[in-house]
């Protein structure tokens, strides 16, 4: 396959949606699509690899940032050819049909393309709030305008491949740890439309937590951007348990 498009997709216990979403990205662009198997315990490497995917399978549960730094390195390592890479996760919250927005995005010249969700439209009332904070904190400590601080589907050239893999970790905090190396390294960023859909509810205890570990990652890195100054905030909730560790 001649293509330079490549799809990372970080993947655990996802045999019920990963065949559907290789198959749409099938057939919404050429790519090649590789598989980072996060030590599921179901079929979804197999089916994945079933359908013509790369699959890289950890031999522990490392969480969805360490998958993405494997993915990263099998295309910088194995694969030459590849210059764009997008990410989408393997649960099907993201449309593979928007993909060919995030490539036409980065063949524009820009180094780092993320999506934004339609507020209004697509995203049910209990997650506004939340992201509503984000994107004013990251927004105002990183010196940026963006729609959206905190989504997963992503896309990237060969170029910020090579900063983001170095040092990115987290697990649920990856979208946004990502995104701030992207500012940090001056990475030229722009956003498109995608959408999103929602259907898991998260218990109150687990969402609030989520929601304080986004929150203060982006509060102590945004200091430690614009004013030199490290809070070193995270590690003490993350003793109290308000807040997961970052490679939760």
């Amino acid at each position: 396959m001649g293509t330079d498009v490549g799809v990372i997709i970080p993947a655990y216990n996802e045999e019920k949606n990963i065949e559907e979403v290789i198959v749409r990205l099938k057939k919404s662009l050429e790519a090649r699509i590789i598989v980072v198997d996060d030590c599921s315990k179901d079929r979804t490497g197999e089916i994945a690899r079933r359908n013509g995917a790369i699959v890289i399978r950890h031999k522990a549960n490392k969480g969805k940032g360490e998958a993405l730094v494997t993915g990263f390195k099998e295309v910088l390592k194995n694969h030459p050819n590849i210059e764009y890479a997008i990410l989408i996760d393997a649960d099907s919250q993201y449309d593979p049909e928007d993909a060919p927005r995030l490539v036409k995005a980065l063949k524009q010249g820009n180094d780092y393309v993320t999506g934004f969700r339609r507020w209004k439209r697509d995203v049910p009332v209990r997650h506004r709030a939340a992201n509503f904070l984000w994107r004013k904190a990251f927004n105002i400590l990183f010196g940026v305008d963006l729609f959206d601080s905190n989504c997963g589907y992503i896309g990237m050239n060969r170029k910020a491949m090579k900063i983001i893999s170095k040092g990115s970790y987290g697990g649920y905090i990856i979208d946004n740890v990502m995104l701030a190396k992207a500012v940090e390294n001056k990475l030229k960023i722009k956003q498109v439309p995608v959408k999103v859909h929602y259907s898991e509810k998260r218990d109150v205890k687990t969402g609030l937590r989520f929601f304080l570990g986004n929150f203060i990652f982006i509060i102590e890195e945004g200091f430690r951007y614009r004013f030199g100054v490290d809070l070193e905030i995270y590690g003490r909730l993350v003793k109290t348990r308000l807040v997961f560790s970052k490679e939760g």
